[in-house]
């Protein structure tokens, strides 16, 4: 699985409802509302490295209210949480 960190801006009065459409999109897990130079912040997980520019070009930009995004390719996942399960004994 490849993900991606998409960082986003978006039109300030339209927030709620332009977060609201892109975690609907196919390949969007989660989106967040953060505080910052930017408004939004995009987790998507894709299959393929081509899924990357379908989801994020084709989808995620064509979002009304979306002005700009900024797009990072994670190499690895670092996770306690991942750890934990992993060592879990199902207790």
């Amino acid at each position: 699985m490849i993900t991606a960190i998409v960082f986003i801006k978006a039109d300030v009065a339209g927030i709620p409802e332009v977060a609201e459409r892109i975690a609907a999109l196919d390949g969007v897990s989660e989106v967040y509302s953060v505080t910052g130079h930017i408004d939004l912040i995009a987790m998507v997980r894709v299959r393929r490295h081509e899924d990357i520019a379908a989801v994020i070009a084709d989808k995620v930009n064509k979002v009304p209210g979306v002005s700009s995004t900024e797009t990072h390719i994670a190499f690895q996942t670092f996770s306690r949480h991942d750890l934990e399960s992993a060592f879990s004994i199902g207790i």
